[in-house]
């Protein structure tokens, strides 16, 4: 049994088939899925679909930083009102995104400082996005973990893709670790097969970030007959039922074997997670 920590299943590429998607990964053993919320319309889809299948699917409800910009006076109260669902288990997808800046370094400070102090008041887990805003990110992070029984408790940097040096600074703050099929690649991956053997393993989550990040490395069964285009159509869409593949690369980096893997980063997710 193993637990995808991050699933963005209401994505547009699962519309026609997202219950065969369903059906697909549980026969992959992957029993539990977390469904990511990225804004108020899309973590409303996460949670209905956590509703629709209740034995497999949680919900987490959040603003990404792209979506920040979305953010106003009511966001909080929506978010409150999704958070108080049962089958809803964590703040985010939140943090914040320099690179693309689909929303204003303003807007998604704003944004994110706010779904921390809900985290906080709520006294939930926090789902998070960081990418090129090492040191704004870690500020809040810091201001936010102070205090031992109202801080902020539990908090995952989703889908880490760094090295050595970002790794501590997570680790630092006593952050959970989401590996995704990014350590599958050898052409960017590097740095972050280098560190995951630093990270400690009660720490230590995985998740597919579907649809994202197919993993590079992965072989179908007679691939080699297929030409590039037939290629590139199996490999535009992953899914939980990679997960597997995910696990059997992330134990040979740290020298673990797979069962023993798939049990232990299952127990954090359900510690970290209370499912």
């Amino acid at each position: 049994m193993m637990i995808d920590i991050g699933v963005n299943l209401t994505n547009n590429q699962y519309k026609n088939d997202r219950h065969q998607v369903v059906q697909n990964d549980l026969a992959a053993n992957v029993s539990t899925m977390i469904v990511t919320g990225t804004s108020i319309e899309q973590s409303h889809q996460a949670v209905q679909l956590a509703r629709e299948y209740p034995q497999c699917l949680y919900a987490t409800a959040g603003i990404h930083p792209h979506d920040a910009a979305s953010f106003n006076k009511d966001s909080i109260r929506q978010l409150s009102t999704l958070l108080a669902d049962k089958k809803t288990i964590a703040v985010g997808e939140c943090g914040l995104d320099f690179n693309r800046n689909y929303s204003t370094p303003r807007e998604q400070l704003s944004c994110f400082e706010a779904q921390l102090e809900l985290a906080v008041e709520l006294q939930m887990p926090v789902f998070l996005h960081q990418r090129d805003a090492h040191k704004d990110f870690f500020l809040l992070i810091k201001k936010y973990r102070s205090g031992l029984n109202s801080g902020l408790n539990r908090a995952v940097a989703h889908c880490f893709t760094g090295g050595e040096k970002e790794l501590q600074a997570c680790l630092d703050q006593d952050l959970h670790i989401g590996i995704t099929g990014w350590l599958c690649d050898d052409r960017r991956g590097k740095d972050l097969q280098a560190a995951v053997k630093l990270i400690p393993i009660n720490r230590l989550m995985v998740e597919t970030d579907a649809p994202y990040l197919f993993p590079r490395d992965y072989q179908f069964a007679n691939e080699e007959l297929l030409n590039s285009k037939q290629k590139k159509k199996l490999r535009r869409r992953n899914e939980p039922q990679y997960l597997p593949h995910i696990i059997k690369t992330l134990a040979q980096f740290i020298d673990r074997g797979e069962p023993e893997l798939m049990r232990i980063t299952t127990d954090n997710a359900r510690c970290f997670f209370q499912i």
